[in-house]
């Protein structure tokens, strides 16, 4: 026997990797499709809710359901709302320190509404526009440091020494 592919041993091997990659992109979409079926709504929509008020509850329903940690509750209008969201437009400290310290994703106004000075400094520094950005339902930076309360109250001088004065601003629809 030699070293050298025969003619036989060649098409057996070309068939094996033709039938490989024609399966294998099946078994990797079909497995996708199963971890991408989403969160019911009515679940996603139950936690962004609590996240306004409910630290307990948002513990519970964290650890029922994980994948609740970034999910976003759509109010119409482009008015996306996570529970990370919720809890700075209303102050929830305690529950936006836990969502983050879960890995949830954070923006300005959450960190804004947490005092994080020097971060948010940065930020509208390196993108000015930022100062004008609409928050969840239309609450302005300006808005999420009042919410900060004391450790956000150099942030709300800045924030008003760059110009913005309404905590507010209706969505555009």
């Amino acid at each position: 026997m030699s070293n050298a592919t025969t003619r036989k041993d060649f098409l057996k091997k070309s068939l094996f990797l033709a039938t490989g990659i024609t399966i294998a992109p099946n078994l990797i979409f079909s497995q996708s499709e199963k971890a991408n079926e989403g969160i019911d709504a009515k679940i996603v929509y139950e936690f962004v809710n609590e996240a306004h008020t409910n630290f307990d509850a948002v513990k519970k329903m964290l650890e029922a359901h994980p994948l609740l940690l970034n999910a976003a509750w759509d109010w119409g209008h482009g008015d996306f709302e996570t529970a990370l969201g919720a809890a700075a437009h209303m102050g929830q400290k305690e529950t936006a320190n836990f969502l983050i310290s879960h890995g949830a994703r954070t923006d300005i106004f959450v960190l804004t509404m947490l005092g994080k000075t020097a971060i948010v400094k940065a930020m509208l520094k390196e993108y000015p526009n930022l100062l004008n950005a609409q928050g969840p339902h239309g609450f302005t930076l300006l808005h999420h440091a009042e919410k900060g309360g004391k450790a956000s109250e150099k942030l709300y001088k800045h924030i008003q020494n760059l110009g913005l004065t309404d905590t507010f601003v209706e969505l555009k629809k």
